[in-house]
């Protein structure tokens, strides 16, 4: 069982120019716990925080002030102890065309990781490895998929190639920081789909960030209502959503999508690029 807990984050920027000086509240005093088997989904409009608290969980910022803690003990900044920590928080980037180096093939980026971290004896095993976390993610074949490089790969295939990367450590916690947002809307759900449930199976803590109240409501457990850099509002997903407190949640469900026919409008949508796509054919 893996426990995150933040507690009372917050992260400011400097911004100088000239003799011009601004301070951005860009995190005010979050406070909230992932755990083992659990989605939290945190919603808000862009510039909202989300993703600066997904960089500070992750190491890639530090918090100004306030604590994240993993299993009782604070996130250690630099040494074998962050390694260790970065090994058990993973994080799932937005844009799947810029995560990956296009000069190595897709071998490469998922056999780094094991590698580092000790995972097998030989590159036989590595290899089978790599094929069995292809084939998690719905590619295949995969031992035709691993030798491709991502310029080959359409964004949604990508995109699972980026999830399988985040998943080869064998972390306790996935950060997925809007895993669908650039991805065409035919794709969105049969990749969330597959990473609910490789998070069932392996009994993940998630944080998914987005600004889609219906797919947070669909696919989490928990969801976090973001404004101007606060959590404005926190509660099991369908009580957030069918009976919001807040005057911002309310905005944003006026402003969204309904959710009811949320996935009814995405299945037509993947219903109509298959029959294009054959029609081409």
């Amino acid at each position: 069982m893996a426990k995150l807990s933040i507690e009372h984050v917050s992260k400011d920027f400097e911004l100088r120019k000239g003799l011009k000086h601004t301070t951005i509240h860009a995190v005010q005093d979050a406070n909230f716990i992932l755990e083992s088997g659990k989605t939290v989904a945190l919603v808000g409009e862009s510039g909202s925080g989300k993703s600066t608290i997904a960089r500070m969980i992750t190491c890639l910022e530090s918090p100004t002030s306030g604590q994240i803690k993993l299993d009782g003990r604070l996130v250690p900044h630099k040494g074998r102890e962050l390694y260790r920590y970065r090994h058990n928080v993973q994080m799932v980037f937005q844009d799947p065309f810029a995560s990956l180096n296009p000069y190595h093939n897709i071998y490469h980026h998922l056999v780094r990781p094991m590698k580092v971290n000790g995972m097998a004896s030989s590159e036989e095993e590595y290899v089978q490895k790599v094929a069995d976390l292809l084939k998690r993610v719905d590619l295949y074949p995969a031992e035709e998929y691993m030798w491709r490089r991502p310029h080959e790969l359409s964004g949604g295939q990508r995109q699972r190639v980026a999830i399988a990367r985040a998943l080869a450590p064998g972390p306790k916690i996935l950060i997925a920081d809007e895993p669908v947002s650039m991805l065409d809307v035919s794709l969105r759900v049969g990749v969330l789909s597959m990473l609910a449930k490789i998070q069932h199976e392996d009994h993940l803590a998630m944080l998914y960030i987005t600004h889609d109240l219906a797919t947070a409501r669909h696919f989490s457990d928990k969801i976090m209502v973001m404004q101007k850099g606060r959590i404005v509002e926190a509660g099991p997903s369908d009580q957030v959503i069918l009976h919001p407190q807040n005057s911002y949640t309310k905005i944003l469900l006026n402003a969204a999508p309904d959710p009811e026919r949320y996935f009814e409008r995405q299945e037509e949508a993947k219903r109509q690029e298959t029959e294009r796509q054959g029609g081409i054919s």
